[in-house]
């Protein structure tokens, strides 16, 4: 069995990479960061163990990125730095600047692991993993807005034609400001190949025509506890088709969830995630999705 590719964003999840938090987080400025007034280091890295559990617990196989101090406190999301296609990697480079040096760190872990590179995002352009959602094998969704740009747009859409995958760009909203972190997945989050969860005011035209045209359903998230978490309460990590992991405390979001059919687990997010302004899908790079 192949052990990278990854096609679908809800098929089973079999091989990740993740980085649990540690020096970097506990020394980071939240200023500099951009971290919100809720944010607790120490009480942020007991979250994300309770979150790492899950992942663990679905028997997914997790690749370590070690925390020694380098001082990147982002690189628990993994999901930015990279991107997993049915054919190898692509490093991206984050429209953050503080975060482009974990790019490196994504490279050596690919090498390691065997998972041939098929590119990289450089110069100007920029893409992050929270702005590209894979819409079925040869069509990859990218959200355009402050984290992706439209040098790293068709950078990323030349990789991908060599491997015969359509990529189609989609405006997203300014929403919170020039600082803030907001990406495609903070609108649209996969929970089976036939459903997705959206919080539709924001959503793009043209990207809920395709979802429709694709027979995809929608459930829709709750607007205050939207705007509660900060666009938290919608990135729900699928461990499998309709098996999800979202952050506790939006109620109201789970129960639309399990009215559609799917199985909620859930953490606390509210010193790790909401200040940090990532949800669970951010906390993983998935490697190898798949059925099989």
């Amino acid at each position: 069995m192949a052990e990278f590719g990854v096609r679908d964003m809800s098929a089973p999840l079999k091989r990740v990479l993740m980085r649990r938090p540690a020096k970097s987080l506990i020394d980071a400025d939240a200023a500099t960061w951009h971290y919100g007034a809720a944010f607790d280091a120490e009480k942020a890295i007991r979250q994300y163990g309770d979150f790492a559990n899950f992942v663990e617990q679905s028997g997914a196989e997790i690749l370590w990125i070690e925390d020694r101090g380098d001082g990147l406190a982002d690189a628990m999301f993994t999901q930015d730095p990279l991107l997993m296609t049915p054919h190898g990697a692509v490093l991206l480079r984050p429209g953050k600047a503080e975060r482009r040096k974990e790019v490196a760190l994504h490279e050596a872990a690919c090498k390691k692991a065997g998972i041939p590179i098929l590119g990289r995002i450089d110069g100007f352009g920029t893409v992050e993993g929270g702005d590209v959602v894979w819409l079925d094998a040869e069509t990859l969704l990218i959200g355009r807005g402050l984290r992706t740009n439209d040098e790293g747009i068709a950078q990323l859409a030349t990789i991908l034609a060599a491997q015969g995958v359509d990529a189609l760009s989609y405006d997203v909203p300014l929403w919170n400001g020039d600082d803030a972190c907001f990406h495609l997945s903070s609108i649209v989050s996969p929970l089976r190949r036939d459903l997705a969860l959206v919080f539709a005011p924001l959503l793009p035209v043209a990207l809920y025509q395709i979802l429709q045209e694709w027979g995809i359903s929608l459930v829709e998230a709750p607007a205050d506890e939207f705007h509660a978490s900060n666009g938290g309460s919608l990135q729900v990590l699928a461990l499998k088709p309709g098996e999800l992991v979202m952050l506790s405390g939006y109620p109201k979001t789970q129960a639309a969830l399990e009215t559609a059919g799917c199985t909620v687990q859930t953490f606390e997010g509210d010193a790790l995630c909401v200040p940090c302004e990532g949800g669970p899908t951010g906390l993983v790079c998935p490697l190898l999705r798949s059925a099989g």
